[in-house]
């Protein structure tokens, strides 16, 4: 079983001899590796038992980020310079440095810089990126806490800093460039609004094959192991007493003890911060079946109804 710690000195030395790290950032907990080391990708791959065709972003440092690709468009750059660190990933064209394994065959790269100083310190530390996907089985719920890594993965893991408990909850907003024309691929926690502010109208081009343009869009994904039910209302639903609700923030007319709350002041950052520690919660409990209201699709709203689709897709 792997240690829990916060020690940058033991988490970067592992990752120079190839191991793997649990690393916090604002958005989820990631298993890292060195992304430009084929065996530490393959370790990475293989701890999660994710599918070779799902690509890995790699973290580094803002002065070190853009080393890893091979062209950077003007709005990318905007971007950048607007939201690093932040809940924000770049799809670009790689450098020839970047393995094949990392991008899983493509000729681009997500790349972002992450908003947590325990791991912006690592990264500063390093004179590699990290590739980072989330710390958790491929297609389960991400973590969001040390202690959920140490839960799913601590036997695949050397060692998990530990940096509380992420305060953005649910992965990064990805952004690619199509002939230089951003395209959101990934919904997340950057939301489309503030990006337009800087850039522009975007096209929101999201996945749900199974054959993804950039990381974390697999369709089946980020789902707890008991049946999850996504609804426009709660009267299309037959209740019973084994049935959890999660609410966003309206009561319902069932014993309260089977009503959750991702926010009861109707704030959609603390919603998305609650999301994957509630799924966990009730995954681990005694109810038989989830059922969640589908939230109104304005600001975060949208990323967590993509989340929640994708869990419920079985």
């Amino acid at each position: 079983m792997s240690k829990i710690g916060t020690s940058i000195e033991t988490a970067a030395s592992i990752l120079r001899n190839d191991g793997l790290v649990g690393i916090p950032t604002e958005t989820v907990y990631g298993l890292a590796g060195n992304g430009l080391n084929t065996h530490a990708v393959l370790k990475i791959f293989s701890a999660k038992k994710r599918p070779s065709f799902d690509p890995l972003i790699l973290h580094s440092s803002k002065d070190k980020i853009f080393n890893w690709v091979s062209h950077v468009p003007e709005q990318a750059q905007l971007l950048a310079d607007k939201f690093w660190p932040g809940p924000l990933t770049l799809v670009l064209p790689k450098a020839n440095i970047v393995p094949f394994e990392t991008t899983s065959g493509l000729d681009t790269v997500g790349v972002r810089v992450p908003r947590h100083s325990m791991t912006l310190e690592l990264l500063s530390a390093l004179d590699f990126p990290l590739a980072a996907p989330s710390a958790n089985p491929f297609s389960y719920i991400s973590p969001t806490t040390a202690q959920h890594v140490i839960d799913q993965l601590g036997h695949e893991v050397d060692y998990i800093l530990d940096g509380g408990s992420c305060n953005v909850g649910i992965e990064s907003t990805i952004v690619g460039f199509e002939n230089d024309r951003p395209v959101i691929y990934r919904l997340g926690g950057l939301s489309v609004d503030d990006i337009e502010k800087v850039i522009g109208k975007v096209e929101v081009q999201i996945n749900y094959t199974s054959n993804p343009k950039s990381p974390g869009m697999a369709k089946v994904h980020y789902a707890p192991k008991k049946p999850l039910l996504l609804v426009d209302d709660f009267s299309e639903i037959i209740d019973d007493a084994n049935t959890a609700y999660i609410l966003f923030n309206e009561r319902i007319v069932v014993d309260e003890k089977r009503q959750f709350f991702l926010s009861q002041s109707e704030n959609y950052f603390e919603a998305a911060a609650q999301l994957y520690a509630l799924l966990r919660y009730l995954d681990n409990s005694d109810f038989l079946k989830i059922v969640v209201k589908r939230l109104p699709e304005v600001s975060l709203g949208k990323a967590i109804n993509d989340r929640l689709y994708r869990a419920a897709i079985k």
